[in-house]
């Protein structure tokens, strides 16, 4: 793609963002990526045009399709990765309009906030590296949005080229006392009104949530915007998506760290 494509791309797919209608397969007049590289040079086009529009500075990272039960809900077998803006982070338990999305969705996951940079390592990264830079880690529901006409239609650079239908994130209580717990057999649970909708394993995630971290670390510092402390990361949700129809509370618990809410009116 060149770079008039890739800016008339990213215009494109902000206008469901910046709150018009259904984002529809890409018009015949516009060149879609083709690869997933192409998807996060749009990507990128796409978070300035955001920034413009007042979404605030990139804050955190999140990773989608990083456990079996997504990359089976998305036909993807990769872990994909977006950002998350600041005006979309929200604490612990917050309350927020149905109105402010297209059909917005939900996402139980574990959250770790960075102590310090994650730059280019020699070799890659482990899940070893990347603990020694994780200061806390919390409960975190990923708040999603179905801002397409038809997502089954649209090919994986253009999910990719739009954060993976991201729309924000509800951040529980950090832990920094974290390094007890043994994180493949933690377990997360999510309830919609008081009913269990969906419980997994933190093994679901890439087989360790660290490991999809070091995932993120290496691409980022591939793509030269290695992580920085003060960052946060979603790891990927251990449960198939909710997709949320009508006012509802949705709570998410993690053994060990703690809950998230979020109350859609």
């Amino acid at each position: 793609m060149t770079p008039q494509q890739i800016g008339e791309a990213a215009i494109f797919l902000a206008q469901a963002r910046l709150s018009g209608p259904p984002t529809p397969s890409l018009p015949d007049n516009l060149t879609a990526p083709g690869t997933i590289a192409e998807g996060y040079a749009v990507q990128s086009a796409l978070h300035a045009v955001l920034e413009s529009a007042g979404f605030g500075p990139r804050v955190g990272h999140k990773i989608g399709c990083t456990t079996p039960v997504m990359q089976a809900y998305l036909g993807i077998d990769h872990p994909c990765a977006g950002e998350v803006f600041e005006t979309t982070v929200f604490d612990r338990a917050v309350e927020l309009p149905l109105s402010r999305y297209q059909r917005v969705g939900v996402e139980c996951e574990i959250a770790a906030r960075l102590g310090r940079d994650l730059p280019v390592r020699s070799g890659g990264h482990s899940r070893e590296s990347v603990s020694e830079a994780v200061d806390s880690l919390m409960a975190g529901i990923e708040l999603v949005d179905d801002r397409y006409a038809d997502y089954s239609a649209l090919p994986p650079p253009v999910l990719v080229a739009d954060d993976f239908f991201n729309a924000g994130v509800v951040l529980g209580t950090a832990v920094p006392d974290w390094r007890s717990l043994d994180l493949s057999a933690i377990e997360g649970v999510m309830t919609v009104d008081g009913t269990e909708v969906g419980r997994g394993f933190g093994a679901d995630i890439l087989g360790h949530p660290l490991a999809a971290l070091a995932w993120l670390a290496d691409h980022r510092a591939a793509l030269g915007m290695p992580l920085r402390a003060g960052e946060f990361v979603m790891l990927g949700s251990v449960v198939k998506t909710v997709w949320i129809e009508a006012p509802a509370k949705v709570g998410i618990r993690f053994a060990g760290l703690g809950e998230a809410s979020v109350t859609f009116v």
